[in-house]
């Protein structure tokens, strides 16, 4: 009863955010922030910690009956511990990324500010802890206006409002087809809620069901083609917002399939398939579509993308698993991609965070106007540099763990698998390897161009490192990172124990015991690794300090280029693989040809850009012809008082001609 009492305290406290003085706004919702997760994490960890199945904390009670309840299960646990990880470094990130804003926006947008984030993180958390359909509904929707408003923080850009608006749309799209599923589920069986899933299930062909779901968490989620709103979104929010977007709120669309996977019993096969089908395709072309970004943020977008299709290949490998009655695929694929959700919510978040000071010290994201950050923010690109090796998968980041839990999955299905089940997961083993070769090549490309080299432009030139209060949850996102590297069997085998009671698969004692000892060997080898490379960096500055350093310019293999317009930049870096993806990418150049009879050619400028295919037919095409037809319909507006009062008179005479008809 405490619990529930204290979470609707903190529910209502959160309206205070615009009565307090605006010097003490952030901190009051910190302290807000921070009891809710001491609340929240206390319940998760208990429930991990225990045997217990579920805990119940009642919100309120109607006078019908009905009411709002907090269900927290396993599954609901891990989500929570992910969000209040995410949620309150960002928080702690906008500290100091918003202190520019301070001088030139009103108290006013700072509270609505606040309170959105904070909604944002309450309404996640009541996502994966509500199972009423009702109830869900209402805080998804929560959920997307909160973070709508998160993302128009700086509208007075007209991109940005339409970004919102756009944003705002298909997040009310992928409701509709939520609402469907729950309306279907609630005509079969008299309740709309997670928990009568089972029921239905039970009596109907799973997949169609399945489908409605996934096409409305799909969208929240960001897998092609249903992504559209995501690589607009994320770079117009400020990026401590983006983290969170990226890091924890795009993941509420893979809590809504996971908890509407537990629940499948037919279908399986053709449900697995069709998961990972999408997934391979959205990891392939979301790095595809990454690698052609010139804006940092945008980049970053679509490796959002990729990831997702990472995690989905994990599911999609846990229900063929299922399907076949291969616990070990199951508890690997369900494993691997459970855990890349956390993976994935800490280097991300850390990525949009270092594009945030970027943009703090650079003012801008163009990755082509930078360069030479490096040695004007060195804990910037140090933690940049730990961010992209963790997303590529090297050890002894956490990236690799949870990879690694997929891949041994795959390879460990092989052996007495049939030849469908074998090409089947040979592809996605291709697959998922193209995704992490060509991850390498984009975040080389990323940290090469905006971190070495020369600066390009005058803003580059003069960036200097940020606060330190932008530097430390920086620092602690890093840590976390190292330590389910070097440490993976700790946080490896609570996953294992979730999967194996959420799923209910049998004991695999000795599947767990392998690639536990497995990745203990594999922590052991990642730790001498960074002791020995700290050593010898230790040595090195001890070396140093004793003797006069000598600073010149970076050595140019025999020949340093005389200007910063004669280095790489992001569009050259990638051109030879543009050249060979230019048919799935149609990337467009823009250039005014040398004529042949010019023979002092004039000044011009160079420009490529790479469109999304999926959001150019699927969205800007529909939206134009629609409005293209208001338009056309706007004719009628004319301003006159006789011929609206003629439009009412002829709608008039049309409902008496189809009344008479008894059409209507």
């Amino acid at each position: 009863m405490f619990g529930s009492t204290a979470f609707l305290v903190i529910l209502a406290l959160s309206l205070l955010v615009f009565a307090v003085p605006g010097w003490l706004k952030y901190y009051f919702t910190l302290g807000l922030l921070m009891a809710g997760i001491v609340l929240t994490t206390s319940w998760a960890a208990g429930l991990l910690a225990g045997s217990g199945l579920t805990e119940e904390f009642p919100l309120f009670t109607a006078a019908s009956g009905t009411g709002m309840v907090l269900v927290i299960d396993r599954l609901s646990a891990f989500f929570v511990l992910v969000i209040n990880i995410t949620v309150l470094i960002g928080l702690l990130y906008a500290r100091g990324y918003l202190e520019p804003y301070r001088a030139r926006m009103n108290a006013l947008r700072f509270s609505i500010h606040y309170f959105s984030y904070l909604w944002l993180w309450l309404s996640m958390l009541m996502v994966v802890m509500v199972r009423d359909g009702l109830s869900f509904l209402i805080v998804w929707e929560i959920m997307a206006l909160s973070s709508f408003f998160l993302v128009i923080f700086d509208a007075e850009e007209r991109s940005i409002m339409k970004t919102g608006i756009s944003y705002l749309i298909q997040m009310h799209v992928g409701m509709f087809f939520i609402l469907v599923a729950f309306l279907l589920v609630q005509q079969d069986t008299g309740r709309m809620s997670f928990d009568a899933l089972g029921e239905y299930f039970s009596r109907h062909r799973n997949l169609p069901l399945f489908l409605l779901f996934f096409a409305g968490f799909g969208i929240k989620a960001g897998f092609i083609p249903l992504h559209t709103w995501l690589p607009e979104a994320h770079p117009a929010a400020p990026s401590h917002v983006s983290g969170v977007m990226s890091g924890v709120m795009i993941k509420m669309g893979i809590y809504g399939i996971a908890r509407v996977l537990t629940s499948m019993q037919s279908d399986l096969v053709a449900t697995g398939v069709i998961i990972l089908a999408v997934s391979l395709f959205s990891g392939v072309m979301g790095v595809m579509m990454a690698i052609v970004q010139h804006d940092l943020k945008r980049l970053l977008a679509y490796h959002s993308i990729e990831n997702i299709g990472i995690i989905g290949i994990g599911l999609g490998l846990g229900v063929i698993g299922q399907a076949n009655g291969n616990n070990a695929l199951a508890l690997l694929g369900y494993a691997g991609g459970l855990l890349h959700v956390l993976n994935h919510s800490l280097f991300k978040s850390l990525l949009f965070f270092n594009a945030g000071s970027v943009y703090h010290a650079a003012h801008t994201r163009n990755m082509e106007l930078t360069g030479g950050l490096m040695k004007r923010m060195p804990w910037t690109a140090i933690l940049f540099l730990t961010g992209s090796l963790a997303i590529c998968g090297l050890p002894p980041f956490n990236g690799f763990i949870s990879e690694y839990l997929i891949y041994m999955g795959m390879f460990g299905s092989l052996s007495g698998a049939s030849l469908s089940h074998s090409i089947l997961i040979v592809g996605s083993i291709a697959a998922l390897s193209l995704i992490g070769g060509l991850a390498i090549f984009c975040f080389t490309k990323a940290f090469g161009i905006v971190f070495l080299g020369e600066p390009r432009s005058e803003q580059a030139d003069h960036a200097r490192e940020v606060s330190r209060s932008m530097i430390i949850p920086q620092l602690f996102t890093a840590a976390l990172i190292l330590f389910i590297g070097l440490g993976s069997p700790f946080v490896v085998k609570p996953v294992f124990d979730l999967v194996a009671r959420t799923w209910n698969i049998g004991s695999q004692q000795l599947v767990t015991g392998a690639y536990t000892a497995n990745l203990a060997q594999i922590s052991l080898a990642g730790g001498i690794f960074v002791v020995t490379l700290a050593a010898l960096l230790f040595y090195r500055r001890y070396h140093l300090s004793r003797r006069v350093v000598d600073t010149g310019p970076t050595w140019g293999c025999g020949y340093t280029a005389v200007t910063p317009k004669q280095q790489y930049t992001a569009t050259s870096f990638a051109y030879n693989y543009n050249h060979i993806a230019k048919p799935v990418l149609q990337t467009r150049k823009d250039i005014d040809e040398i004529g042949e009879d010019e023979i002092f050619p004039h000044g011009r400028k160079f420009l490529s850009h790479s469109d999304d295919l999926f959001k150019r037919n699927l969205v800007d095409r529909p939206a134009d012809w629609v409005s293209g037809l208001l338009k056309r319909i706007a004719v009628m507006q004319t301003g006159q008082i006789r011929h609206y009062i003629l439009y009412a008179f002829v709608f008039m005479l049309l409902v008496l001609l189809l009344a008479m008809l008894k059409i209507i």
